[in-house]
């Protein structure tokens, strides 16, 4: 509770200080998360307004590597992923495609891991199906090996443990998303060998 009264203080404390430095209110909606190593950043803005909320982030990512130099930590530019989301309709008339972190710049990309959760810009969902699959191929073509030397009631365990799990983790997100994605990802659901 402690660390999330202090995080929500420097959070205010950090639009505050962008907001008297614009001069304005930021119209759009913006949402800053601040994780123990974590530090997210959303805008949200009509297409017009892409160039302003370039402008916004890079002053908001400014005000957030001075906040963490007082505590001395910094903002680390190649860990930093910038990323538009939207319909591919409204992604193709955005034409920024890199964005100023501190004193780098920031290519814009199209996917990027959250909470070990592929999301694509245009919240397709299948970066991260294809992901879980993969790991999940990988971790029965690892059992493999070990399985004929367990019993039934051990290999079903052990699938659970490292396969279940994995696939269970965050499935939520899927809700919604395309006929075809779930397709490819029900064989990893029900694995054949176990």
């Amino acid at each position: 509770m402690v660390l999330q009264a202090i995080q929500s203080h420097s959070r205010s404390r950090i639009l505050e200080s962008v907001e008297r430095r614009q001069g304005t209110k930021y119209y759009y909606r913006h949402r800053v998360i601040l994780y123990a190593d974590d530090c997210q950043l959303y805008l949200s803005t009509p297409v017009s307004g892409a160039a302003a909320a370039v402008n916004i982030l890079s002053t908001y990512l400014t005000e957030v590597n001075a906040w963490l130099s007082r505590s001395r930590l910094r903002l680390n530019a190649s860990k930093t992923h910038v990323m538009w989301l939207g319909s591919s309709q409204l992604l193709d008339k955005i034409d920024i495609h890199e964005v100023p972190v501190t004193s780098a710049r920031v290519t814009v990309s199209d996917t990027a891991r959250d909470l070990g959760v592929v999301i694509d810009s245009r919240l397709t969902m299948a970066n991260y199906v294809a992901a879980v699959c993969r790991s999940c191929y990988y971790q029965l073509w690892q059992l493999r090996s070990v399985a004929r030397s367990l019993s039934v009631e051990a290999v079903k365990a052990v699938v659970h443990a490292f396969i279940s799990s994995h696939l269970d983790y965050c499935n939520s997100l899927l809700t919604g998303v395309n006929d075809g994605l779930l397709r490819d990802y029900s064989p990893c659901r029900m694995p054949p060998h176990a």
